[in-house]
C-alpha cells in the first residue's frame, strides 16, 4: 500500500483551520481535520451537480452559471461539457491555494479546463458574489461544504440559512436553478429552501456515477 504524502496546507480564511492536500500515488485528497472534502477517485455525485443543473437551463441563450467551491474541479469540468460556447461561468474559489493546487499538483486533473474562455475564476467569497447581483444567473451551484452547514467555515451557515437563500434567489433569473451538493439528506433544509420560494427536487447520486458506493445527494431548487 503506497502511504499518503502531505504536499501542501492553506489556512482558511476567517478561520484558524487548515486544507490539507494528499496524495497517494495518483489519487488526491483534500481532508479538514478528520473530514476528507474531496478525492479525485470519487467524482460521480459532484459531475452530477454540474450535469443536472446545466440540463435544467439548456434552452437558455448564453447562460450565466455560477459554482462556489473549485474544489477539483469535478463540477466545472462537467458543466463545460455540458454547456455551449456562448455560457459563461463563474468560479468563486475562497481559498488562494486550492486554486494554486489546480495549476499546480493536480493540473493534469484539470487538463485545459481553467484556461476555457468560458471560464472565470474569481478568490472570492461566493456568498459576497451572490449578495452582490440581482436577476444575473441561470444557475448557482454550491460546494462548498459537505452539507447545508459551515463545514470548512462556519460563516458558511448563513449561505443556507433563510436570508442566504432569498439572497440566492434574488440574484436566479427566472427559471433559474441553485443546486446545492451534500454528503446526506436534511429534511429541516428541504423545507427552508421552499420557505424561501423554491420549487424543490431532491436527487440521490452515487459518489462513484456508478451503481455502487455511498449516496449522495443534491437539491434542485428552482425559482418561479
Amino acid at each position: 500500500m503506497i502511504p499518503w504524502e502531505k504536499l501542501d496546507t492553506a489556512r482558511i480564511p476567517g478561520t484558524d483551520d487548515e486544507l490539507r492536500l494528499m496524495r497517494r500515488g495518483k489519487e488526491f485528497s483534500i481532508k479538514l481535520g478528520s473530514n476528507e472534502l474531496m478525492n479525485s477517485r470519487l467524482s460521480g455525485s459532484e459531475e452530477a451537480l454540474a450535469t443536472l443543473a446545466a440540463k435544467r437551463i439548456e434552452k437558455v441563450e448564453s447562460p450565466q452559471m455560477l459554482i462556489g467551491g473549485l474544489g477539483m474541479g469535478f463540477t466545472l469540468r462537467a458543466a463545460l461539457a455540458v454547456l455551449g460556447s456562448e455560457a459563461s461561468i463563474v468560479v468563486a474559489e475562497l481559498v488562494p491555494a486550492v486554486v494554486a493546487w489546480a495549476r499546480g499538483p493536480m493540473a493534469e486533473i484539470f487538463g485545459d479546463s481553467l484556461n476555457d474562455p468560458r471560464v472565470t475564476i474569481r478568490e472570492a467569497d461566493i456568498a459576497e458574489i451572490i449578495r452582490s447581483h440581482r436577476s444575473k444567473f441561470d444557475a448557482i451551484l454550491l460546494d462548498v461544504d459537505n452539507g447545508p452547514e459551515g463545514l470548512t467555515r462556519k460563516g458558511n451557515d448563513a449561505l443556507y440559512s433563510a436570508g442566504g437563500l432569498n439572497a440566492a434567489r434574488t440574484a436566479l433569473r427566472p427559471g433559474g436553478v441553485l443546486a446545492i451538493w451534500s454528503s446526506g439528506p436534511n429534511a429541516a433544509f428541504t423545507k427552508r429552501l421552499r420557505s424561501a420560494g423554491f420549487e424543490v427536487n431532491e436527487i440521490n447520486i452515487r459518489a462513484t456515477g456508478r451503481g455502487r458506493g455511498v449516496r449522495h445527494l443534491i437539491w434542485m431548487a428552482t425559482k418561479g
